[in-house]
């Protein structure tokens, strides 16, 4: 009769708990997309957006990108909300004078917590990389200004001892000026292409090098070549050009990880963005069950405030977390600081808050 109640009581939580999660993601999320329309329409309606575009390629996949990017901070303010309640309502004291203890009233907190931080983690990791793909297409197309390259002397590792460099890159023509390419065995020069300017051939899908200068060292003597045009099938793309802001959102798990990998071997600038989005993905839904154990804490115990001291003091926590987050990781890329730790940081912190929280609590 017992474990009866004690299960009727987990699904009496789980229920309040998902259910006043899910209600308060659909209210922001309606929210949001109202702001985003209201700030967007001119840019629609100025570069002509058809209205299916608008509607199935870019609010579609807006839905579940904002649902998992607000997903910690609203599970927080549930938690702190429906607790809150129930605490005003002296159901907590009921289920503690049955004979509850605290340990056991917070079992149905984290299996709720696990669902949200589990569906987070799908949902960040293979679903919305797919999704973003439209939706990021549709911004670069009708929201943001044309991108134009202004990167100079690029330098690539395209594999093991092989190496271009470019002076400079025009995104809109695909065409990299004075280009390079060095093939080295050990530390010793094999060979060493000079060209005046390589161009993607969009029809083919090679890169087509233009006015050519070789210098083989492979052999005894030297071997020099030359050529007004050659094909050649070079391991990068001219995406990579082109504009990165949000590249590593289209991204599943898989692929961020194999494109970090390419981005190490080629000695790429950038690698941190693309490291930051793949340790978000997995902190981010573990601090589901770290804002979960601070909620409970704050919002178990029957205040005169009631629900908004509760709720006060869940949104200063909440931000707080979001901000650090934002430093932390801007601390990283400007101050060189490991991009891992950066990341976590936040979490190793609040999870020392959310234990201390939970000692005093219990008692």
């Amino acid at each position: 009769m017992m474990n009866n109640y004690l299960q009727r009581i987990d699904r009496y939580i789980i229920k309040r708990y998902l259910g006043t999660f899910f209600l308060a993601i659909a209210l922001i999320i309606s929210i949001s997309i109202i702001f985003d329309i209201s700030e967007k329409i001119d840019d629609f309606i100025s570069r002509n957006a058809p209205l299916k575009a608008i509607l199935i390629d870019y609010y579609l996949p807006f839905i579940p990108y904002f649902t998992n990017l607000f997903s910690a901070l609203f599970n927080f303010i549930a938690v702190i909300y429906f607790t809150s309640k129930m605490a005003a309502n002296s159901e907590i004291i009921a289920m503690m004078a049955s004979g509850i203890s605290y340990k056991r009233l917070m079992r149905p907190y984290i299996a709720a917590s696990a669902i949200i931080a589990l569906m987070s983690w799908i949902l960040g990791n293979f679903v919305i990389p797919q999704a973003n793909l439209s939706r990021v297409n549709f911004t670069n197309i009708y929201v943001n200004t044309e991108y134009i390259n202004v990167d100079k002397n690029i330098h690539r590792q395209l594999e093991p001892g092989l190496y271009v460099y470019m002076k400079s890159y025009n995104n809109r023509s695909d065409v990299g000026y004075k280009f390079t390419i060095e093939k080295f065995e050990g530390r010793q020069l094999k060979s060493k292409l000079i060209a005046d300017y390589i161009k993607w051939d969009r029809e083919k899908k090679k890169w087509v090098i233009h006015d050519y200068f070789i210098r083989d060292l492979s052999g005894p003597t030297e071997i020099i070549k030359t050529g007004s045009v050659i094909d050649t099938t070079l391991l990068m793309s001219p995406t990579e050009f082109g504009q990165q802001n949000s590249r590593q959102e289209t991204m599943n798990y898989w692929q961020i990880n194999r494109y970090i990998d390419e981005l190490k071997l080629r000695g790429v600038d950038n690698v941190s963005n693309y490291e930051k989005e793949k340790y978000q993905r997995t902190a981010g839904p573990i601090s589901t069950f770290i804002l979960t154990i601070i909620g409970v804490s704050l919002a178990s115990r029957k205040t005169r405030g009631g629900i908004g001291i509760h709720l006060g003091l869940g949104l200063l926590l909440g931000f707080s977390y979001i901000m650090f987050m934002q430093v932390s990781t801007i601390f990283a890329f400007k101050a060189g600081f490991n991009i891992i730790l950066a990341v976590w940081l936040p979490n190793i912190i609040y999870a020392l808050i959310a234990f201390v929280l939970y000692k005093r609590a219990a008692k």
